[in-house]
């Protein structure tokens, strides 16, 4: 069986479209549909088809819209102080838990709620993720800091972090100190401003 060239961009794009749907992240499944839709674009022209460039156009616009609002800053993200032992928290770390598990392996649902700041992050309204941190002091020792699968391209993290670090110090938070509990983890913390310290990494918000 040969295929020509037509039929092998029409195929490409195909598979990419296929790959987009499949996938969790909102800003992975954006920028695969948007190649995919390019692609499209290619095959419409070469096989003589507008119906199908001019839809594809259509789609990579949309998709380069959405793309523009979800990584250029308007987004709609907070972070909610609940208690730590909300029943909505804690159904949502147990619904969560496995794939927390995957990032932070070590932590447990808090049972005791003395001395916990625990909040619920959220992404235009709804539930992205979940910061719990145990206090000394004003410092905050990190036990959770997770973001669900659709969000985790969004930066909520590095939001929390910077912007939105004022919810901190709100609650007489000026440090957060966090030990990495898997070898991804501490790049992670080095790239939302964290400086190591021996074996721990911290964040001072007290600016």
């Amino acid at each position: 069986m040969r295929f020509d060239a037509a039929e092998l961009v029409g195929y490409l794009a195909s598979i990419l479209v296929v790959v987009s749907l499949a996938m969790t992240s909102v800003v992975r499944l954006r920028m695969v549909s948007l190649v995919g839709s390019v692609v499209f674009v290619v095959y419409g022209l070469l096989i003589g088809a507008p119906p199908i460039v001019g839809t594809n156009v259509a789609i990579a616009a949309l998709n380069l819209w959405f793309l523009r609002a979800e990584l250029g800053g308007r987004r709609n993200l907070g972070a909610t102080v609940v208690a730590a032992d909300s029943p909505f928290l804690c159904d949502f770390l147990r619904y969560h838990l496995d794939d927390i598990h995957r990032f932070q392996p070590s932590f447990e649902v808090p049972t005791d709620a003395a001395d916990v700041l625990a909040m619920v992050l959220m992404r235009d309204g709804f539930p992205a993720g979940a910061f719990i941190g145990r206090r000394d002091g004003d410092q905050l020792w990190v036990e959770l800091d997770y973001v669900t699968k659709p969000y985790r391209d969004s930066q909520i993290s590095q939001w929390l972090f910077g912007k939105g670090a004022a919810v901190f110090r709100r609650n007489g938070v000026s440090r957060l100190i966090s030990r990495p509990g898997t070898e991804r983890h501490a790049p992670y913390l080095e790239r939302a401003g964290f400086i190591r310290c021996g074996d721990r990494y911290e964040l001072d918000l007290a600016r």
